[in-house]
């Protein structure tokens, strides 16, 4: 896909769990995410660092950070969150329709919001649906490269099948599931591994546990 079609998928995906979290209570803003012990407002100071930091702010943050990935996440997190949960929120909400990436890997900056979206939504049990065609896009980067997650180590060896879309990849034993399980097993959350069955997921089950 081009930027532009990438770009309407990630604003389309902020739009989306935006009005999800406009719902939570201040017990639920404090809850621990599946990211990291990060809690859920963290991780949405997160997504408003990634949509407002250019490529020249990004670099100068890694090398600020003395190249130390959590370092440079945690002063991030601290610069976008608010002063309590609704400023949190009002930022991120700003940061909605940004056209702001650190690098041009637009497949991967769109993962990061769908994955960190279920970072949310999973522990809470609220609903949070991301649209086919980006989980879609996101299954095919994450299977292929490693990026900011080592998705592609993660999955070496064994076959994916989406039982819900029209994905695959790799050979080995296989792994079949949904499409969006799929991408979060990639991404390295061991909560989704009950969604999916196959001869792969205890291969996959003994990667996340080391």
């Amino acid at each position: 896909m081009q930027r532009d079609a990438y770009e309407t998928l990630v604003r389309a995906e902020r739009a989306g769990l935006e009005r999800r979290l406009c719902g939570l209570t201040e017990e639920q803003w404090q809850a621990t995410s599946l990211c990291d012990g990060w809690t859920v407002e963290e991780v949405v100071a997160h997504l408003t660092a990634a949509a407002r930091t250019g490529t020249a702010a990004w670099l100068l943050s890694i090398v600020r950070s003395g190249f130390d990935a959590a370092k440079h996440n945690d002063r991030m997190i601290e610069r976008y969150r608010g002063a309590d949960a609704t400023g949190t929120l009002a930022r991120f909400r700003d940061a909605v329709p940004s056209r702001v990436t650190p690098t041009r890997d637009y497949a991967a900056f769109l993962g990061e919001v769908v994955v960190h979206g279920q970072d949310i939504a999973q522990p809470l049990g609220i609903p949070l649906d991301p649209d086919p065609q980006s989980v879609l896009e996101i299954a095919r980067f994450f299977s292929t490269r490693d990026f900011a997650v080592n998705s592609k180590k993660m999955v070496r060896g064994v076959s994916l099948e989406a039982s819900d879309a029209d994905f695959a990849n790799g050979a080995g034993p296989a792994v079949r599931g949904p499409i969006l399980a799929l991408v979060m097993v990639m991404a390295g959350r061991r909560a989704f591994l009950p969604q999916l069955s196959g001869d792969g997921v205890g291969v996959l089950a003994g990667r996340l546990s080391v």
